[in-house]
């Protein structure tokens, strides 16, 4: 998949994009490796706009907007699986 396919997706397709963390103080330590923080993080939601600066997509919390300059990978995936019923609230 191209880089760059994410500015082709309509709205409303559910979507991964793996992006750079904006969250991180300037000169934190990132990598594994070194004790650090992760240095990317993952958007999952539907995307409700898309433009040349970047996305936006609707998760659980909210609205993300990702900066072009900040996907790393992105993609499609499938619709969420079904919610399951608890036990003991009377159903089968």
């Amino acid at each position: 998949m191209s880089p760059d396919t994410w500015r082709t997706w309509p709205t409303g397709t559910r979507v991964v994009v793996r992006r750079r963390r904006d969250d991180l103080p300037p000169g934190a330590v990132t990598g594994a490796l070194h004790g650090g923080e992760p240095p990317f993080t993952d958007v999952l939601g539907e995307v409700v706009a898309v433009d040349d600066d970047g996305l936006t997509v609707r998760t659980r919390r909210g609205d993300v907007r990702v900066p072009a300059q900040d996907v790393v990978r992105a993609k499609v995936v499938p619709p969420p699986p079904a919610r399951r019923h608890r036990r003991g609230d009377g159903t089968a």
